[in-house]
């Protein structure tokens, strides 16, 4: 059985300095921040007070300057994107590939949601601060949303860690302002307004840090984005008619997006037995046979062990029902992706689990050694350090295939009030209020594994930081096209496998 690896961080290491870095990240860096455990927690952390660390960050801009944080250009090197996204498709589900690349072919913005690999080896040979936090690796806008926390309470936050990684903390906030600029284009807004959505989005994650720098670790731990507060304010900005929209979008959420409400939707009665409904290619059911029936059971003996002991009770009461492979999402399509049914004693009393695989994060060859034995593992924690709460049934496994390949997963819960904003029907105004709770949250995020004060003292007080990203968004927008009418062209030629409209 894989080492387990606890989700703590070593608060000595918010102290650790790199050495003086050159303007680009590099691959194999050394970062200011390591996510492993430490196998002891010191409380003095080498005499750094929070003067010191706001002056390393500060002396940091004399190495990049933030202004050059704006300064990327494509290389005469730079990887050919459409290799890089062949490459990928190269070791996922071959007749689900076409699909994925269906998906990305709907928009720019489509593809810049699975063009996360060909971004990171873009930001590897851009300038960087060189502080090191434990980034999501693809924060874009619509990999943030709400979800359920286990107090049953609507929490919203960063809500996609596949590609979770320690990198740089600006490409979290650069590939967040170029995803509104890319946004903004594919709404019909004006480029300048697109560019100073990403300003915005860079000026309150940097307000928001500079808040969390003065706060408590602690205090820093236990905070999150107010946004049943946020709600109320948007209920008293919409006026009665909008209050009710507002109201009865989120009765949906919370009605549909339950196990309860999955459950007509997603299975059927057959001979008295819930399974799960096929919907070809979407969804198709796994053949269970008497020896994968016992993989089946090796694997959630292994996702067990990764769970809380006091959820033991409550697993008891369920039995395994149905599997069937389910395609998600944009960039994860072709990756293995299965939905569980669990039945309760009570015959109507649903749990659906969502498996997903577990690659290693298209950050890591540009970065870090993944220090991880396995990459669900990777994923759970990464997302543990960098959500206020998360999934009571997060936790991670490995199944053996066939010819003895070992395939690494990670397991959540399919259906908890989860729902991400449908940025396709924003106008500028709520694509603005939506761009700063994003960054309120990344900020947040960030500061849960980073040094704030470094951080802060890197941004400063002034907008510079922020019209670096805004410019920086505007120029790999434009990027972001060509890449996309590259790949168009590919797709036109037939050296790119396309089914559309999936």
């Amino acid at each position: 059985m894989p080492r387990r690896e606890r989700a703590t961080t070593d608060a000595t290491q918010r102290s650790e300095r790199p050495a003086a870095r050159t303007r680009s990240c590099g691959p194999r860096t050394a970062p200011a921040v390591d996510v492993r455990p430490p196998r002891a927690i010191r409380l003095d952390p080498e005499g750094s007070t929070p003067k010191e660390l706001r002056d390393w960050g500060r002396s940091l801009r004399d190495v990049t300057p933030r202004e050059s944080l704006a300064d990327w250009a494509a290389s005469p090197k730079r990887p050919d994107p459409v290799a890089l996204l062949l490459e990928q498709s190269a070791t996922r589900v071959p007749e689900l590939v076409p699909i994925r690349h269906g998906r990305m072919l709907a928009s720019p913005f489509a593809f810049y949601r699975g063009a996360a690999l060909i971004m990171a080896a873009d930001l590897a040979r851009a300038p960087s601060s060189g502080i090191y936090v434990q980034s999501c690796g693809d924060a874009h806008l619509s990999n943030f949303g709400v979800f359920a926390t286990p107090e049953r309470r609507l929490a919203f936050d960063v809500n996609d860690f596949d590609e979770t990684h320690p990198a740089p903390f600006e490409w979290d906030v650069m590939r967040l302002a170029t995803s509104l600029v890319i946004a903004a284009d594919d709404v019909g807004l004006k480029r300048a307004d697109g560019k100073a959505l990403a300003a915005k989005a860079a000026r309150t994650y940097r307000e928001r840090m500079a808040a969390l720098a003065d706060m408590t670790f602690l205090d820093v731990w236990y905070s999150g984005v107010d946004f049943e507060g946020l709600l109320e304010a948007e209920r008293k900005r919409a006026g009665k008619a909008g209050r009710r929209r507002v109201d009865q979008r989120i009765q949906r959420v919370q009605d549909r997006k339950t196990n309860a409400g999955a459950l007509t939707r997603l299975a059927e009665q057959v001979d008295g037995r819930w399974r799960i409904r096929e919907e070809p290619p979407l969804i198709m059911r796994a053949d269970i046979t008497p020896e994968t029936a016992e993989s089946i059971r090796d694997f959630f003996r292994r996702y067990v062990d990764t769970l809380s002991r006091d959820l033991l009770p409550l697993l008891r009461h369920y039995h395994f029902t149905d599997l069937a492979r389910k395609v998600v999402g944009v960039g994860s399509v072709g990756t293995l992706a299965y939905v569980v049914l669990l039945i309760g004693t009570r015959h109507r009393d649903p749990l659906f689990l969502q498996i997903k695989e577990a690659d290693h994060s298209v950050l890591e060859r540009y970065t870090v050694a993944d220090r991880f034995t396995n990459q669900g593992d990777r994923v759970v924690v990464g997302q543990r350090v960098m959500q206020a709460t998360s999934d009571i049934f997060l936790g991670w496994s490995r199944f053996t295939k066939a010819q003895g390949r070992e395939v690494d997963f990670y397991v959540r819960q399919l259906n908890d009030w989860k729902a991400s904003a449908d940025v396709a029907k924003m106008d500028a105004e709520r694509l603005a209020r939506y761009a700063s709770l994003c960054a309120e949250a990344l900020a947040r995020a960030h500061a849960r594994s980073g040094s704030a004060l470094a951080i802060d003292g890197y941004l400063g007080g002034r907008d510079v930081f922020d019209q670096a990203v805004a410019a920086f968004a505007v120029t790999y927008a434009d990027r972001n096209d060509r890449d996309f009418r590259a790949f168009e062209a590919a797709a036109d030629s037939g050296s790119v496998p396309v089914e559309r409209g999936i």
